[in-house]
């Protein structure tokens, strides 16, 4: 089958899964274990497209980078929901994987993963994985911001309804932001013993970028640990360390290769 078929039908499939895992907000017979497996098959479509289309490599252009932490954040979805009851986070979670496939599939041209040494394939990896980590932290840190909102308005409706009691998704946020922190930790330790030079490869600001945010998450962990923040300030940090992030990767990429047209 042709690639952008698959393309559709994967990102179909992402959105089918969302719908069904969002039954319970329409106060219908919610179907987890369905719509997780459609999700499941998704992804898996997905990473195959990635690998054919991209050449069985790292593609780190912009629009390929976008597709591949779109699985990633997918698959690390499927891999939460076998530790936490939390189905309800694809039904945000796959339409931005499938949105960001899409993109990948009809707006980006045809590219190959550049030739890089596994110390720095080491340093993606450790990049990529922290990224979607922090990512589902903070799309959950949004859902929390929501439960924390229908318990003040007494309003237990809609997507409120799907998720998992409150205790559970704020326990659940910084454990996430932990494992993500120690990730994020090995990134930047591995892009400073094996980036050679930041300043050539246009990377100073994303290094910038990128130690502020570490810096966020870990004043919002010790903060948790010395002071046990939580709620609103919990909240804001999450999403500020993570906007901080999306600046350091996405934003630089998308000024060096749309707006410049240079390659990072």
């Amino acid at each position: 089958m042709p690639i952008g078929l698959l393309t559709l039908l994967a990102a179909l499939l992402y959105v089918v899964s969302a719908v069904v895992l969002a039954l319970p907000m329409l106060h219908r017979r919610p179907l987890r274990a369905a719509g997780l497996a459609i999700g499941a098959v998704a992804t898996a479509l997905h990473a195959w497209i990635l690998f054919g289309k991209h050449g069985g490599g790292v593609d780190l252009h912009f629009f390929a980078a976008l597709s591949l932490v779109g699985a990633c954040i997918a698959a690390l979805c499927l891999l939460v929901n076998l530790a936490r009851p939390v189905a309800s986070l694809g039904v945000v979670v796959f339409p931005l994987a499938a949105t960001l496939l899409l993109i990948d599939g009809f707006a980006g041209a045809p590219t190959q993963p550049l030739p890089i040494e596994w110390q720095i394939k080491l340093h993606v990896v450790f990049a990529l994985i922290a990224y979607s980590v922090l990512t589902i932290a903070a799309l959950l840190a949004i859902l929390l911001a929501l439960q924390e909102r229908a318990l003040r308005l007494r309003d237990f409706g809609g997507i409120v309804r799907a998720l998992p009691p409150l205790t559970l998704t704020e326990a659940l946020v910084f454990q996430l932001i932990a494992g993500g922190f120690i990730l994020l930790t090995l990134t930047l330790v591995s892009g400073i013993l094996f980036v050679d030079n930041l300043f050539a490869q246009h990377l100073i600001h994303k290094t910038i970028l990128s130690i502020a945010a570490w810096a966020v998450f870990g004043t919002l962990l010790y903060g948790r640990w010395r002071h046990g923040w939580r709620g609103r300030r919990a909240i804001r940090l999450t999403l500020v360390g993570m906007a901080l992030l999306v600046l350091a990767f996405f934003g630089s990429r998308f000024v060096l290769e749309l707006v410049l047209h240079r390659v990072a």
